[in-house]
């Protein structure tokens, strides 16, 4: 089992990254490295955080390249040091615990068109996991993939899992059962091979996603984030649903690969 998520300080804000609805923040932490932090205090909120951070997870434990993720300390004095207005606002919200990316220096944006692209059985398992996840931002126009050390690296998690914006307990497994239909914008899915290669990724998507893994995502959201939100008597409860509406995804997975052989066809 991998280890759990690490636990930095920021100690020096470096620079903003103005795209994005997370405001990510180039920022150095107390372990000397460089991390593209998601704010919690962002217009976003703690669902994105939250989805990042179980999507993020998820894909690594699929053997996936997903930059490590640690979680990230902001104090008062940080903020109060940006003087620009529009930064310092999201970062006033932000003080105590957001989400970090390892920063991947010298990485190249994916172009679709030059590559290079991921093997036809690495693109299989990226397709599939974006579905599981309902990452709805992996298009050409914005593929949320790096290339770095000649590997497609996965960033950006932060629109997956957007059933939980305002999930209600009524209705624990929204969306579970949905067959991903923005799979035919996929970036990848001109690059999947043989149907056999799809079928191997689900068995592997299905075969690592079993309940411990499932109870180790979920136990590893902030209670501090799951708190936010209201609509749930407490957080105990709140994390079960995630928990819930994992395992029930998980059946979906026939439906998930069905529709990916739907729309490359």
């Amino acid at each position: 089992m991998k280890q759990p998520v690490r636990t930095v300080r920021a100690t020096r804000y470096v620079m903003p990254f103005r795209q994005g609805g997370s405001v990510p923040a180039l920022v150095e932490a107390d372990d000397d490295g460089l991390y593209v932090v998601k704010l919690r205090g962002a217009s976003q909120g703690e669902k994105a955080l939250i989805a990042e951070l179980v999507a993020g997870e998820l894909g690594r434990a699929l053997g996936l390249a997903v930059p490590e993720l640690v979680f990230v300390e902001l104090d008062a004095a940080i903020a109060a040091a940006e003087p620009d207005p529009e930064l310092c606002m999201p970062l006033s919200k932000s003080i105590g615990m957001n989400l970090g990316l390892d920063f991947l220096p010298a990485s190249v944006t994916y172009d679709p068109l030059v590559g290079p692209h991921p093997d036809a059985e690495m693109a299989a398992r990226i397709v599939l996991f974006d579905a599981f996840v309902s990452n709805v931002d992996r298009t050409v126009r914005n593929a949320n993939l790096l290339t770095w050390h000649r590997s497609t690296w996965l960033i950006d998690h932060g629109e997956s899992l957007y059933f939980h914006h305002g999930w209600r307990p009524e209705d624990p497994l929204e969306g579970s059962a949905d067959p991903f239909v923005e799979v035919r914008v996929h970036v990848l899915l001109t690059k999947l091979g043989s149907s056999a290669g799809l079928q191997k990724a689900a068995e592997l998507l299905r075969t690592t996603l079993d309940d411990a893994l499932i109870d180790r995502l979920v136990e590893l959201i902030p209670e501090a984030w799951l708190a936010l939100d209201r609509a749930w008597d407490d957080v105990a409860s709140h994390r079960d649903a995630y928990r819930t509406w994992l395992r029930a995804r998980r059946e979906a997975i026939p439906s998930l690969l069905h529709e990916t052989e739907r729309a490359r066809g």
